[in-house]
């Protein structure tokens, strides 16, 4: 019931004003911001990892510097924004709904930079060499120190200031509208969770290499991450053994039947 801080003092560097609204009793950030709590959070942390990437004291900490730094910030915020346009095929549009909280994070951050402008990101749709829709997405490398930074700046400064005095309204029409998948105004991002959905490309697997002795060398063999890749090195590591491997598998298949529908 006591205050950690003088309400007349502390002000929110959004409004110019002194806070308004903060934590009162059990409250907790949870239980306030309930249903975006996580994915706001997951965006917080993701652009707080793009600003930071900026800075060459914290790059040089893993080893990165001059040309190397710069490809690592390019090649990471161009990581970004194009999970922010797969991210829609974790869109439901039937009931305007998000199904993964990361995905979702990574669409509002991606519509922030291409509301940034000046040329810092751009999306369009494009026919591909199959003559079937595809989507192109480009970043200008040369602005994201300044245009980019600027922009994730004053959202996360946003995130942060309703997060800090539990402005739940402010927060969730900030991140809301962010979220919002539509068909109109400059992109039709339902049309493009279609081509998402069109060029979606099967899920890469690990896939275990084998070795293999060749006169007086020993050869690695390496396999694709399919299915057919992981079937081709199962079987070309028990070859000898194949048939008992084969008879031990389906004897434990038998045995977990009755835990299955």
């Amino acid at each position: 019931g006591k205050f950690n801080f003088d309400q007349s003092k502390v002000i929110n560097p959004e409004t110019g004003e002194p806070v308004s609204s903060w934590y009162r009793g059990s409250e907790t950030w949870d239980s306030k911001f309930s249903t975006i709590a996580s994915t706001y959070e997951e965006c917080r942390a993701e652009c707080v990892g793009l600003y930071l990437c900026l800075n060459k004291q914290v790059l040089s900490i893993f080893g990165h510097e001059g040309q190397d730094a710069e490809d690592v910030v390019y090649v990471n915020w161009l990581s970004m924004v194009r999970a922010g346009l797969l991210g829609l095929e974790f869109y439901t549009p039937e009931s305007k709904s998000w199904r993964q909280a990361h995905m979702q994070a990574r669409f509002v951050i991606l519509r922030v930079l291409l509301e940034a402008g000046e040329g810092l990101v751009g999306l369009e749709e494009v026919t591909g060499k199959d003559g079937m829709p595809d989507a192109r997405i480009t970043l200008d490398r040369s602005k994201i120190h300044t245009v980019g930074k600027n922009a994730i700046h004053r959202f996360l400064c946003k995130l942060q200031v309703f997060k800090s005095t539990a402005d739940v309204d402010g927060g969730r029409a900030l991140y809301d509208g962010y979220s919002a998948v539509s068909d109109s105004g400059a992109y039709n991002f339902l049309r493009l969770r279609e081509t998402v959905l069109l060029r979606k490309e099967v899920r890469k697997m690990f896939v275990q290499a084998n070795t293999r002795v060749s006169g007086d060398s020993v050869e690695l063999v390496e396999y694709e991450g399919t299915v057919a890749g992981l079937i081709s090195s199962f079987t070309e590591r028990f070859q000898d053994d194949a048939e008992q491997l084969e008879a031990d598998l389906l004897e434990l298949s038998k045995r977990d039947a009755p835990c299955w529908c």
